[in-house]
């Protein structure tokens, strides 16, 4: 992702690359970053501390891990410069800690950066509101090298569905069936998670009624769509009160 970015940054208008971040120990610290993406070399090298990056910088886009995206969350409030977080996997105090620095500065979060699966979540949720007796399913498939299951962007579905029924998804979710599980539950909102090859991302909702399915899907092709769309964040959040966003505000569809 990070490659990726590199690359996106170079390709839109108005953005320059002011610095690049990697963790510590990390065999690439010291090289140039665009030469790392393939391109011609940027003069920014890879460093491991964020805060004099963060100095010269308007944004901050991070795909890293909750630890990692909880402490540039607080570093990003007190520089006051946007940060984009495509980071899956966090947890409820992670998400809090979030929401804290989120007081100070523009944050937009996340678990999908994709334009396309922006407009899905919207749907899914239209579709599991005007279909309330539908039973619904959610299968993904990512690349073998995956460490979190669901996926973030399962579970963004997931929870788009469930706003559509006025429902906690917590409180419904069916994360995994093995052995003699006895009949669906009702309203029950079910998980599927399949891992191989260099899969980049696919995911399908399927709303099964009686007689009839109705599915929503989405095939990620490039990890450049997910880059795009974090990109395109970082330059939405510029000016923004300070506050936690979604792709669906970059997008202008929140309600």
């Amino acid at each position: 992702m990070g490659r990726a970015l590199i690359r996106v940054i170079g390709e839109t208008k108005g953005c320059v690359l002011s610095g690049a971040l990697e963790a510590k120990s990390h065999p690439d610290l010291g090289q140039d970053a665009g030469s790392l993406a393939g391109l011609k070399p940027l003069g920014v090298m890879l460093v491991d501390d964020a805060s004099p990056l963060l100095a010269n910088a308007e944004a901050i886009i991070d795909f890293t891990a909750p630890r990692v995206s909880v402490e540039l969350a607080a570093l990003a409030a007190e520089a006051r410069v946007v940060h984009v977080i495509g980071t899956t996997g966090c947890s409820s105090e992670d998400d809090a800690k979030i929401r804290d620095a989120a007081r100070h500065t523009a944050i937009v979060k996340s678990s999908n950066m994709s334009l396309g699966v922006t407009l899905l979540a919207v749907l899914v949720e239209r579709a599991a509101a005007a279909l309330p007796d539908f039973d619904v399913e959610i299968v993904e498939m990512h690349h073998g090298k995956k460490v979190d299951a669901p996926s973030g962007t399962a579970l963004l579905l997931g929870e788009a569905a469930a706003d559509g029924r006025g429902i906690a998804l917590g409180d419904h979710a069916i994360r995994a069936r093995y052995g003699h599980t006895g009949p669906r539950q009702q309203g029950a909102i079910g998980f599927a998670s399949l891992r191989g090859g260099t899969v980049v991302g696919e995911h399908e909702v399927i709303l099964a009624g009686a007689g009839e399915r109705v599915i929503l899907s989405h095939i990620a092709e490039d990890r450049a769509i997910f880059a795009r769309g974090a990109v395109a964040a970082a330059l939405w959040g510029q000016g923004k009160k300070p506050g936690l966003y979604t792709m669906a505000d970059v997008l202008g569809l929140s309600d």
